[in-house]
């Protein structure tokens, strides 16, 4: 089976009304290497879908040039620089 096969559609929200820019940032983007930018979908919440392999991410969101945590997970590891980075499990 092709690792194309393998991957599942992943969706990510978040929040942030008013903002103007927002993208998902993670090890699945290199940490910003390539960003994948968020769409607003109304009352100031913002989407975007990645198509991953099943395995154990980290993200966090950019929202306007600052870092923010993703309220609704509740499986956070510890990053290297004082925060957490949200953790999503593909299975």
């Amino acid at each position: 089976m092709s690792k194309a096969a393998n991957l599942k559609p992943q969706e990510f929200a978040i929040k942030a009304p008013g903002a103007t820019r927002v993208a998902l940032v993670g090890d699945f983007t290199h940490w910003q290497e390539k960003p994948i930018a968020m769409k607003p979908v109304g009352g100031g919440v913002w989407k975007a879908q990645v198509s991953l392999s099943p395995g154990t991410y980290h993200y966090r969101f950019m929202v306007d040039g600052e870092w923010r945590d993703d309220p609704e997970c509740t499986l956070r590891v510890p990053n290297p620089y004082g925060s957490e980075n949200a953790v999503r499990k593909v299975e």
